[in-house]
């Protein structure tokens, strides 16, 4: 119960206005609470676990590998979990979904710190999936000029933060966008299309990323704020030197890692080696960390999904051999972090949404049929 007050002052700061870009009143200063370490050991493990609050809904159980009921948060604790990734949409409601709002993820955020857990967001600026494959404007900022739809990023950013701060939780890490390799909100920020690069795209694409990022610094200075790209094995060098060019600001970079099936022509193994290369390349080119805020593998084989993971684990070790002295320590300062996405799911769980939508159920997630942590999740925590 002592967090009960924090959490209604959070939801009363989601909920309090009719505007969904959040109100901006400024808020008195107040000094940082749960303020991140200042000094990492190792890479850190987490996992997103954004579908908890909605499985939980619809009845789903969640239990240690011995068979034991545990809430979500807790499990993902005992098992060796450091952290969880949440993603935020504007007005989830907007695409039949009532998960994944600014007072769903104050919620997941507050449990995540009762757990003892570090917590990344993740802001999609959408009011649901923003990927390669879409980068939707909420529908309430469909009509803005780009001067509005700045400062919507911005105090979206703002609330949704301040929330989390009425709350008592500071995010250790800030995502700006999510797989934005073609910008996002688009048509406005959208960097290319069929035709090829759009006029002055780039330019309104790093200026969004940069209001969201100066929100985020405003509230939460000490956090480590990204951009977020999919194919972590692909070659980024040229989408990141760009961006830094325009004035894009970064202190880590983050990106997904699929590796069974980002490149239908490539073994799981090459792309694996491939992705390891590129974490060090932009570690070097850039002098910041890199988190891999997404990765997952294929859940109808768990053992092989555990030799996935654990190759993997192998490669960025040996990018540092000399630090530490355990086979699977990473240097934080090349890769600071590895986050499975949504290893809960079991049973062909999915949201309701994808039943609207005509998708399958995701099957990546990293439980058995029974509810319980697998083979290859726990490898990830080894």
């Amino acid at each position: 119960m002592k967090y009960l007050f924090p959490l209604f002052a959070a939801l009363f700061i989601c909920c309090g206005s009719d505007d969904p870009a959040v109100d901006d009143t400024p808020q008195p200063e107040q000094p940082d609470v749960n303020p991140p370490a200042v000094t990492v050991s190792d890479c850190v493990r987490g996992a997103d676990v954004s579908w908890y609050t909605e499985m939980a809904a619809d009845g789903k159980k969640f239990y240690t590998v011995d068979g034991r009921e545990s809430d979500c948060m807790t499990l993902m604790q005992e098992i060796g979990m450091e952290a969880v990734r949440l993603r935020v949409w504007v007005q989830p409601e907007n695409k039949g979904c009532h998960f994944s709002d600014c007072a769903d993820v104050v919620r997941k955020a507050v449990a995540a710190k009762e757990a003892g857990l570090r917590v990344m967001i993740d802001f999609h600026y959408s009011d649901w999936w923003a990927d390669p494959s879409r980068q939707e404007t909420p529908a309430a900022w469909t009509d803005l000029d780009e001067a509005a739809l700045l400062d919507s990023v911005g105090r979206h950013t703002t609330g949704v933060l301040t929330a989390l701060r009425a709350a008592g939780v500071t995010p250790e890490w800030i995502q700006v966008g999510n797989e934005t390799r073609n910008g996002m909100l688009h048509p406005t920020g959208q960097l290319w299309n069929n035709s090829g690069d759009i006029a002055g795209g780039w330019q309104r694409f790093v200026a969004l990323y940069n209001a969201g990022y100066e929100a985020a610094k405003e509230v939460f200075p000490t956090a480590k704020v990204m951009p977020h790209l999919n194919h972590a094995y692909e070659n980024n060098l040229w989408w990141f030197d760009k961006f830094k060019a325009l004035g894009g600001k970064f202190d880590m970079i983050a990106l997904s890692h699929y590796p069974q099936v980002d490149d239908n022509t490539k073994t799981w193994a090459e792309v694996n080696r491939l992705a390891v290369q590129q974490v060090n390349t932009l570690h070097l080119r850039y002098g910041v960390p890199v988190v891999i805020s997404e990765i997952g593998v294929k859940a109808y084989d768990p053992a092989t999904g555990a030799q996935v993971l654990a190759d993997f684990l192998d490669g960025l070790h040996n990018l540092n051999a000399a630090y530490g002295n355990g086979p699977r320590d990473i240097d934080p300062s090349i890769c600071a972090g590895i986050f499975y996405w949504e290893p809960e799911v079991y049973a062909n769980w999915k949201p309701a949404c994808y039943n609207d939508f005509g998708w399958g159920a995701y099957d990546m997630g990293a439980f058995t049929d029974s509810g319980r942590p697998n083979a290859a999740l726990l490898e990830l925590v080894k």
